[in-house]
């Protein structure tokens, strides 16, 4: 596996405004949810976990030194988190794989925000000694295809009717993937 990094780091973004991004806390537990609670609802129609929910953020702050995930956080200057992002290498014979989760808060959407947090996610998917990253995103994501292409990912597959949202409702869903090494 390679190296873990766990040092913060500044980012500017396009329009000026500067986050630090670092890896998810124990202490981050309040403002995980707080984070969580500003996402709109049609946000939380395609996420798999609850980003509202007390139970899901003890969840995944406990993970936060799990060997095969890296959570990352992109805080603004009052150390409020205004996105998250976490990289999990898959197990058995996709072991040599990661899967990218990457959710930017509203008021900090189209200022470049997700292109550096799924920038970092990518980097820290070489910790986890993965060769290759994957990202599963609705065919109705067009700003989550946008930053991931960007990025060198390509759609690798298309499912219909593959996902459910929370009212049931099936989307479709499109696997996009880059090679790392």
């Amino acid at each position: 596996m390679g190296q873990r990094m766990d040092a913060p780091a500044a980012r500017m973004l396009r329009d000026g405004s500067q986050v630090v991004i670092r890896p998810l806390a124990e202490h981050d537990w309040s403002t995980l949810l707080r984070f969580g609670r500003t996402l709109p609802q049609d946000d939380m129609l395609y996420l798999e976990d609850d980003l509202q929910s007390p139970e899901i953020i003890t969840r995944l702050v406990n993970a936060s030194a799990a060997e095969n995930w890296r959570q990352l956080v992109a805080v603004d200057w009052d150390d409020q988190i205004v996105g998250y992002a976490a990289v999990r290498r898959l197990a058995g014979w996709s072991n040599h794989v990661g899967e990218i989760l990457l959710i930017i808060g509203p008021a900090w959407r189209r200022r470049g925000l997700g292109m550096v947090l799924a920038r970092a996610a990518s980097d820290a998917a070489l910790s986890l000694g993965v060769a290759k990253v994957v990202v599963e995103i609705m065919a109705e994501q067009v700003g989550g295809h946008a930053i991931f292409e960007r990025l060198g990912f390509a759609v690798e597959a298309r499912f219909s009717a593959h996902a459910r949202d929370r009212h049931g409702a099936c989307h479709d869903l499109h696997v996009l993937a880059r090679h790392l090494q």
